[in-house]
């Protein structure tokens, strides 16, 4: 890999890992638990092996954004008064490699590659959902059950939560694709849209490939049904808008827009606040979001009693130990989470953990914010032309954040490594915006680089 300087390995062990973590349901349900978790060891020790081989020349330790080794740190710590410490340590540790394949993935790839990448992770998980839920659709024609959970006896109610597919492709929906979730499925839609979106305008993929997988990903969102994505959708949109406004009016003129966008944040909060019942309404959904106001208030309550340092980090929740065993359920089916990361994190780190999370967050989005509307330079040049590419980390956080607000995703799985590669590339990466100057369609594999004749040696060039 070294020797032709060619990406193609690291390339394919960033899509493994993207497609590994974004559809973990469905990789489980194929492989199992087991299964999983040695699919997950074997990348985290690969991603290690890659990082030491590439031994990335502006890598240091102090890069890495502070507030990530508070919260790392934190969560570590909370072992010590976890009120389920075999359980902490177990949560502990699939933070840690899953934060390893982030920062592995932040440092050995370019912008470019990790738009790529992500995009064709995002295509095999879409394409997959379609071909299952085809399959079970033609061919067995009734729902299927996950694989890794106990079936529930003759006569007993059962919940769609059980279902890897409830077989109504051709019914409109909801589908739930191959991560078993119309939840999960519907923002991988979102996602998908945002970087086949990008991809398609920036020239990096080819016109009918890129609208044949703009619509795959539309089309995901309209079969899912989640009020959720479409709160997100709009407000990509509006990010959108305001990110390609602030190009417009330069960096001396953006006072009306950032006004402008408070006042869009404080009407939006207005409506959620006062007026939730109609807005969710119009989506076909209920005031209190399928029950999360109930669990909002359990978890709030528990949170009370240990409000500084929390109850002991897990990701996610442990169903068999308390108090999680007698905290909530829906339709009988322990819930795993507190379905809102903001919440998670006070119920499992206290305030503390807010303290760290919070500035990760922010730091973040203020970071990819600049880089998505500022033009890119080379030294004291001058600007170069906006490239489009340099919009999906702001539009993929904005995402990742309205949807923290109903499920607690952030915190695990894809959407953690999504935001800790982003927070780490950002960080290290921001005083070198000529790296956002628009990529052209590159080959996977690079044409390799002779050794030096006499020396041996390989010539050393920027990437």
């Amino acid at each position: 890999m070294a020797d032709s300087r060619t990406r193609l390995g690291v390339s394919a062990y960033a899509i493994g890992v993207f497609v590994l973590t974004l559809g973990s349901n469905g990789v489980r349900n194929i492989v199992g638990w087991w299964g999983f978790l040695a699919i997950a060891g074997a990348l985290t020790g690969i991603g290690i092996w890659i990082f030491l081989r590439e031994k990335p020349e502006r890598f240091r330790w102090y890069r890495l954004p502070s507030p990530l080794y508070w919260f790392l740190t934190l969560a570590v710590v909370s072992i010590i008064w976890s009120q389920y410490r075999f359980e902490s340590v177990l949560g502990v540790l699939a933070q840690i490699a899953t934060t390893i394949l982030a920062i592995v993935l932040a440092y050995v790839l370019t912008w470019h590659e990790v738009l790529r990448t992500l995009g064709t992770a995002l295509r095999w998980i879409i394409g997959a959902s379609f071909a299952f839920e085809l399959w079970v659709s033609i061919f067995v024609r009734e729902p299927v059950f996950q694989n890794f959970i106990d079936r529930p006896e003759a006569g007993e109610k059962i919940s769609k939560l059980l279902y890897w597919s409830r077989d109504l492709l051709f019914s409109g929906g909801p589908i739930q694709g191959i991560v078993a979730s119309s939840v999960l499925f519907g923002f991988i839609g979102l996602l998908g849209l945002i970087v086949f979106g990008i991809q398609l305008r920036a020239g990096l993929v080819g016109r009918f490939t890129g609208w044949v997988w703009v619509v795959a990903a539309a089309a995901v969102i309209l079969l899912t049904r989640g009020a959720t994505v479409w709160v997100a959708l709009l407000a990509v949109f509006i990010a959108l808008t305001l990110a390609l406004w602030a190009r417009r009016l330069g960096p001396e003129g953006r006072v009306p827009l950032y006004i402008v966008g408070a006042a869009l944040f404080a009407a939006a909060l207005g409506l959620v606040l006062f007026a939730r019942d109609f807005v969710f309404g119009l989506l076909g959904k209920s005031g209190d979001m399928t029950g999360r106001l109930e669990t909002w208030q359990r978890v709030i309550d528990l949170a009370e009693q240990r409000p500084w340092f929390g109850w002991g980090w897990v990701s996610y929740w442990a169903p068999w130990a308390e108090p999680f065993k007698s905290l909530d359920s829906k339709a009988g089916i322990p819930v795993m989470s507190a379905h809102n990361a903001w919440l998670d994190v006070w119920f499992q780190l206290g305030i503390a953990g807010l303290l760290a999370f919070v500035p990760l967050v922010l730091l973040t989005m203020w970071r990819v914010w600049f880089r998505a509307v500022d033009a890119p330079r080379r030294g004291f040049g001058p600007p170069l032309p906006y490239a489009t590419s340099a919009l999906w980390p702001f539009l993929v956080i904005v995402a990742l954040l309205v949807q923290s607000l109903t499920e607690s995703r952030l915190l695990i799985e894809g959407n953690w490594v999504l935001l800790v590669l982003i927070a780490v590339k950002s960080r290290y990466d921001f005083q070198l915006p000529s790296l956002d100057a628009e990529p052209r369609k590159q080959p996977w594999r690079r044409i390799p680089i002779p050794r030096d004749p006499v020396t041996g040696a390989i010539p050393t060039s920027p990437r």
